[in-house]
């Protein structure tokens, strides 16, 4: 490589005396030229636009994707300038676990016919998630990665350039102070009673030099507020384009509402289809009733656990058919059985809505029985020399 020796020192020499000037107006003991206001102002835009579009395009990020390891890998893929692979969502992988876990429980059965329709449901999901980061990616990502690797490092480039020829300018306007200081010091020294002829000659010779010094100076510092009033004038023009980046990334925030609308609202249409076709499924979502089932002596039960809100009740009432209606049964008549009478610890607050139900408090214990033909999902309750029917969902059952 062939360097060139004279520019390289030349650079040097430069940097330095920018390096002294930048130090001396830091420690207050050279002067300074200020931009103007209106300059000043757009600097402090621009700085504004670039720290917050930073802070929302790393967030935005994270929201797409969370992971932070995926977010790596895809960096250095458009470092690489290479293709992102594809990558399964987080919904598609449920899907596909669920739909897996069908084929071992039985697609037939209850909960395997409804692991498919949710695993399906799931799919779609993930699908629709997939769709939206991809146009997010596009349409508002995109513009801002773009702006701040590409507009902010040009006005950057820019901003440092002005400011050096700032520095330069001040240089200049320094140098010319020493001068103009010099010639008028040389000028003052001649003594014209001075004896000696040659010293006078001296002091001429030096008062021409600092003359043509100061002519030099005055020179230097012409050129120097050119190059700084041109250099301004390109960098306010770049600042005032951060207007026209404003517009842009409102258009572009327009179409990521747009997206995430539309996101949202495909998996509502989806979760609605889903609860749909739950409901078609039959007993999707009833559990046999074990209330006969654990007054047998032959058959204990196990208690479940207690529920984090009271569940919704069915209409009060007997069973489907010519079953027998509670509703029209003197609780007085009804009479426990010879066995099967069971202890019941109450969940839930729960207030009579006739006289043949009986209140409850929640933890308080109850006995509990049933009766031939009555709904399984009631038992006849006893607190006392009270009695009444009570909801099997409120209570739990005790060994």
């Amino acid at each position: 490589m062939d360097f060139n020796v004279k520019k390289l020192a030349s650079d040097a020499g430069v940097f330095f005396t920018r390096a002294v000037q930048f130090t001396e107006e830091k420690l207050g003991q050279a002067e300074k030229t200020e931009l103007d206001v209106h300059l000043e102002n757009l600097l402090a835009r621009a700085d504004c636009t670039k720290n917050w579009t930073e802070k929302i395009f790393h967030q935005t990020e994270v929201l797409l994707q969370p992971n932070p390891s995926a977010r790596i890998e895809e960096f250095f893929y458009e470092k690489l300038d290479r293709k992102v692979p594809s990558r399964t969502t987080n919904g598609e992988l449920l899907g596909q676990y669920m739909l897996d876990a069908a084929k071992d429980f039985g697609p037939a059965a209850p909960y395997g016919s409804t692991l498919i329709k949710v695993g399906e449901s799931q799919r779609r999901l993930g699908g629709t998630e997939r769709e939206f980061m991809q146009a997010s990616a596009i349409s508002f990502l995109t513009p801002l990665r773009n702006f701040l690797e590409g507009d902010w490092r040009t006005i950057s480039k820019e901003r440092r350039l002005l400011e050096n020829r700032r520095l330069d300018l001040d240089i200049c306007k320094a140098r010319l102070k020493k001068a103009k200081v010099a010639e008028a010091k040389a000028a003052a020294t001649p003594d014209f009673q001075e004896t000696r002829p040659r010293n006078y000659v001296l002091s001429a010779s030096a008062s021409a030099l600092w003359s043509e010094e100061v002519d030099k100076a005055e020179l230097e510092l012409r050129v120097a507020q050119t190059e700084f009033d041109r250099q301004a004038e390109v960098t306010r023009l770049l600042l005032e384009g951060i207007s026209s980046t404003h517009v842009h990334h409102l258009r572009c925030l327009h179409e990521f509402v747009e997206a995430q609308a539309l996101y949202y609202a495909q998996c509502h249409q989806h979760m609605q289809e889903l609860q749909k076709e739950l409901s078609r499924l039959p007993n999707a979502f009833a559990v046999n009733p074990p209330t006969l089932a654990v007054f047998s002596s032959t058959s204990p039960s196990t208690s479940s656990g207690p529920a984090p809100a009271p569940p919704t009740l069915s209409p009060r009432g007997g069973a489907s058919g010519g079953a027998m209606e509670m509703d029209t049964l003197k609780m007085e008549e009804v009479q426990p059985p010879a066995s099967g009478t069971r202890k019941a610890k109450v969940l839930y607050d729960y207030d009579a809505a006739d006289t043949s139900e009986l209140s409850l408090l929640a933890d308080e214990l109850i006995t509990v029985y049933t009766v031939p033909g009555m709904d399984p999902d009631w038992l006849i309750g006893e607190r006392g020399n009270q009695k009444g029917k009570v909801p099997v969902t409120y209570l739990e059952l005790l060994s």
